[in-house]
């Protein structure tokens, strides 16, 4: 599992290229609430927006997740956790006043991009900054 990567996925980067040449400012892979151990792909603190890009695999996609045949009881058992930690932060963070969006590494970027500069605009105009 030390080769899949946690940070500086090709979808992640494509989206944070394409948000960037719009003239977006963000953070990258940053805690988003001190002391809830979750980093969001990408944060917009103005507007309180959170970015996850999810992988098929490890977060469940419906579409593209599979489970694998060996070790099958570890493994459903493994990405039932991940889903469930991932909608246990959602919630936290949702309760601290922070909108959270999430793509599928599957997506395209421009359509995952166009969502989030919507999401952020929204919000930056609702909350006065």
């Amino acid at each position: 599992m030390r080769g899949n990567r946690s940070a500086d996925t090709k979808p992640e980067v494509a989206v944070r290229r394409l948000l960037h040449r719009e003239g977006f400012r963000f953070f990258k892979h940053r805690q988003v609430v001190e002391g809830l151990r979750c980093r969001a792909d990408l944060v917009f603190p103005s507007a309180r927006v959170a970015v996850f890009i999810d992988g098929c695999f490890w977060h469940g996609c419906p579409e593209h997740g599979r489970r694998p045949r060996e070790n099958a009881a570890y493994w459903t058992a493994k990405l039932a956790r991940n889903v469930a930690r991932d909608r246990h932060h959602d919630a936290l963070l949702a309760a601290e006043g922070w909108l959270v969006l999430r793509a599928w590494e599957h997506e395209a970027p421009s359509a995952v991009a166009s969502r989030v500069a919507e999401a952020v605009t929204a919000r930056r105009r609702g909350l006065g900054g």
